[in-house]
């Protein structure tokens, strides 16, 4: 039979697949010695099993369970169920990887009427008793029940108005239980049957909760952001409940081994005493920094900073902690890499290297590459003046402005139709993570540095602003007031998560500024790729950003933006208005000198490095005025009379628009058949470039042109191109007395060009795939149509894994590519192959351009940071990079 559950001394760090990253580390923790409270996994396998057999756990899985819980209770001297000495456990969700969209854990599970005077009497503790159980039913209600959350949270505000307490832990012994009676009395009214006496029930009710919190809508939206397989299952972790709300000498806490904003060396975190896990990321308490417990218990705090380093040793990464200290003893109930933000990311690895804890290689594995997107951006900039109006905790930096909401379905909903929006509400819960996504940062009122929002935030890269107690969150009326101060639903605020400022209004920004570890761990990840990384790139200032991101060249320069210009656009629709080849050399005269200016920028702009500059690609009708909007113009100047001097030029260029309108223009007269028809147009920027390139010769700058044919399907257009680019590059060099490098090649864009690899490259220096036509050419997808329409219910029916046009399709577009790959350079085994779509900047496809033996990607600027990781770490994965590097 399979088996379903283990001991925690029966896994190892290992076997995340299989018992979740939280049960994979409870069981290594337990494994090293550390003080954690027995417990047991069931495997993902369970889970998985359960969607197979239509939402029923597998045969023979609680018998299992019953099995170990035996061994627990042999381990903790109780007995589940037992009402002289009862064991209660914990119940938690454990995917392979984080995800804080899975099910809400369930605290002190085994409580029932008889269970609960038990615990009473065994702690002399009838409050305590009461308390766990009143949390108990709640949780459990909340999370298995399916019963709001709120509902229960209600009847508590009103037993503590009723009493005339503030707090929770202010409710007496007798209060609790007339709580507890309304808890149930509620579950019955909803449910219409009592709530569950029996531990064993409520066990396997709880298990299939977690079963179920797999595929809520939560989780779905997390993985689906983070590109998390859906078919993964999640663990369920069932633990010996200890307790850190029975007195001042308990307490429960959050903590990472150092600070994951700033990445500093320092424990980091939160602790509450006389209190349970959940309230500590619930916001529901102000807790103290976990600085002050070496005050309050000195041995216990004494402790922990040893286990702290005791695990970041062990796991040579950051960690995050949460412990529960019953009656001055410490528990560790879990740890797991922690999440950071991006600039606390580079500073731990960079620091991990320094104290000789990783290598190079390991550290480069630390940082996500799509994280470094957020130190690429712009912050609040420090010379503007601000009208700050609160002040909360710097959770997660970064700025945002945008139109206050306060409700995630808002947030979602706004930015839909293209708002910015700020999220603001009193906490965040894992139910609001659509909004948080959509949100361009968060603004909470109550909650710590480590409460939902706060961590959720962080790895997402959002701003966040928590705990700013001076805003008052009015839901009904839809504002937030500080002090006399009203900020309603649509103004618009900003928050500064560096500092915990909130802004009234929008903020000025300015450019980052990367720091030494940045720019040496990016220094390190160069050492280890194998892969280069250009950058797309059409203007001088371009690429001159691309060069401080690290470009090592421009892999593509599409020409045709810089026909847009309004100084340009006029000679363009007169080259295409012309009537004959005359008239068409004519406007293209005008065109040459612009054209070398602008080569000349870019080239010199990357001087020592390669340029791919493709020739104009997209059909001609693109530059002249909309079809149907002209015909509206015409109809109306024939009605009103007016401009008639100017309808016979009108209706010429409808004739002429007309003419060139084409059905699917993806497939029609662009690219290289554009050269082919109208061959001046091309030998004009073959002459341009060339031009550029000698005068910058002359000026001693290296220059390294490619010049680069698009939508090319045979041989013999290459051959057509060639024989141009060479005559006329001899010419200018000739003319110019003087002599530069250049290469041609061509743009695999068509399955038919990928197929017939070999051919082509007869004549071709290099290859550069052009993903995005590749992409929809080999699917059938016209791009703005499949993301407009159809493609979400493919990602949503699971029928494709990812958006082809975001992650490259390796089974269809992959296998295209590798095949194009093996062919050319079996012809020319020399030959330079390259990827210049945006697929370029994606991690997931730069490391199968590592695995297919590209030579470089290209991206935009902003991304180079990105792809040059990603290589690295696809060096690392592949195992190309051994040693100490």
């Amino acid at each position: 039979m399979t088996k379903y559950v283990y001991l925690f001394n029966e896994g190892r760090a290992d076997m995340r697949a299989l018992l979740g990253g939280k049960g994979a580390n409870l069981a290594e923790m337990s494994n090293i010695g550390l003080p954690v409270p027995p417990g047991m996994t069931i495997t993902t396998e369970a889970c998985i099993d359960y969607y197979k057999l239509g939402k029923t756990l597998p045969a023979g899985l609680m018998d299992a369970v019953y099995v170990n819980l035996a061994v627990l209770e042999k381990q903790t001297g109780k007995k589940f169920g037992d009402p002289a000495n009862p064991l209660l456990v914990s119940v938690r969700s454990g995917a392979m990887f984080s995800m804080p969209g899975m099910m809400d854990t369930i605290l002190n599970l085994g409580l029932n009427e008889a269970t609960v005077k038990g615990l009473a009497d065994n702690t002399g503790n009838p409050r305590f008793a009461y308390d766990a159980y009143r949390r108990f039913i709640q949780m459990f209600s909340d999370v298995v029940l399916e019963i709001p959350k709120s509902e229960f949270e209600h009847l508590l505000e009103e037993q503590k108005r009723g009493t005339g307490v503030t707090y929770d832990q202010e409710l007496t012994a007798d209060a609790l239980r007339v709580l507890i009676d309304k808890y149930k009395q509620l579950v019955s009214a909803r449910l219409g049957r009592p709530f569950p006496e029996d531990p064993r029930e409520q066990l396997g009710m709880a298990v299939e909760a977690v079963f179920r919190s797999w595929n809520n809508d939560r989780a779905i939206i997390y993985r689906n952001l983070n590109k998390i397989s859906h078919d993964l299952g999640t663990a369920v972790n069932i633990q010996s409940m200890v307790f850190g709300n029975m007195g001042n000498d308990c307490g429960t806490g959050v903590a990472f081994t150092r600070n994951p904003s700033t990445g500093e060396k320092t424990l980091y975190g939160e602790y509450l005493t006389n209190a349970q896990g959940e309230d500590v990321v619930a916001g529901i308490r102000t807790p103290q920094p976990i600085a002050k417990l070496r005050d309050e218990m000195p041995e216990v705090f004494k402790q922990f900073v040893a286990t702290a380093e005791l695990l970041e040793k062990h796991y040579k990464n950051m960690q995050d902690i949460e412990f529960t200290i019953e009656r001055g003893k410490l528990y560790m109930l879990q740890t797991r890499n922690g999440k950071r933000t991006a600039q606390a990311g580079i500073k731990i690895a960079y620091d991990m290297v320094a104290e000789g804890l990783i290598a190079k290689r390991d550290a480069i594995l630390l940082v996500e590459p799509a994280q470094l997107d957020k130190l690429l951006h712009r912050q609040i900039d420090t010379a503007a003046k601000l009208d700050v109006i609160a002040k909360g905790l710097p959770a997660s930096p970064g700025a945002a402005s945008g139109k206050v909401v306060f409700s995630a379905d808002d947030a979602e909903k706004w930015a839909k139709n293209g708002e910015k929006v700020l999220l603001v509400s009193t906490e965040t819960t894992p139910d609001d993570i659509h909004g948080m996504v959509a949100a361009q940062g968060i603004l909470t009122s109550r909650g710590g540095m480590t409460s939902h929002a706060a961590v959720v935030a962080r790895g997402m890269g959002k701003p966040c602003v928590c705990g700013c107690e001076a805003i008052k969150v009015d839901f009904a009326n839809r504002e937030f007031t500080v002090g006399a101060l009203t900020v309603k639903e649509g103004d618009i605020a900003s928050i500064d998560g560096a500092t915990g400022n909130v802004i009234l209004g929008n903020v000025p920004m300015v450019d980052p500024v990367l720091s030494e570890e940045f720019l040496t761990f990016l220094a390190w990840a160069d050492e280890i790729k194998r892969l280069g990384v250009r950058a797309n790139a059409d203007t001088p200032a371009d690429a001159a950003k691309a060069r401080e991101f690290g470009a090592q060249g421009i892999g593509l320069t599409r020409t045709e933006h810089m026909f847009m210009g309004h100084d340009r656009l006029p000679h363009v629709q007169a080259m295409i208005l012309a009537d004959s080849e005359e008239e068409r050399r004519e406007a293209l005269k005008a065109l040459l000198p612009m054209q070398e200016g602008d080569f000349y920028g870019i080239l010199k702009a990357m001087e020592g490095y390669p340029v791919c500059i493709r020739l104009l690609d997209p059909p001609l009708h693109e530059f002249l005025p909309d079809m149907t909007e002209l015909m509206v113009e015409i109809a109306e100047m024939k009605i009103t009379g007016q401009n008639a001097g100017e309808l016979p030029a009108k209706e010429a260029l409808l004739k002429k628009v007309k003419s060139l309108h084409e059905f699917n223009p993806m497939l029609g007269h662009r690219g290289c058949r554009l050269g082919i028809t109208f061959p001046e147009v091309y030998e004009m920027q073959m002459r341009a470039i060339f031009n550029a390139a000698a005068r910058l010769t002359k000026e001693g700058v290296k220059v390294l042109p490619e010049v680069e044919i698009p939508l090319t399907i045979d041989v013999s257009e290459m051959k057509f191109f060639k024989t141009r680019i060479d005559a006329i590059a001899a010419e200018v060099m000739a003319a110019e007395k003087v002599s530069f490098h250049y290469t041609s090649g061509t743009m695999i864009e068509l399955p038919r060009a990928a197929l017939l690899a070999d051919e082509l490259a007869e004549v071709s220096d290099f290859f550069s795939f052009g993903t995005n036509d590749l992409t929809q050419t080999t699917l059938g997808f016209s791009r703005d149509d499949a993301e407009g329409k159809f493609l979400t219910h493919y990602l949503d029916k699971k029928i494709l894994k990812e958006n082809p046009f975001i992650v490259i399709d390796r089974k269809g577009v992959g296998k295209l590519m590798k095949m194009a790959v093996e062919g050319g350079r079996k012809t020319r085994p020399g030959l330079l192959v390259g990827i210049c779509g945006e697929h370029g900047g994606e991690p997931n496809s730069v490391e199968f351009c590592h695995l297919i033996g590209l030579d470089f990607v290209s991206c935009s600027p902003y991304r180079v940071p990105i792809a040059r990781l990603a290589a690295a770490q696809a060096a690392v994965s592949t195992g190309e990079v051994l040693g100490t590097r």
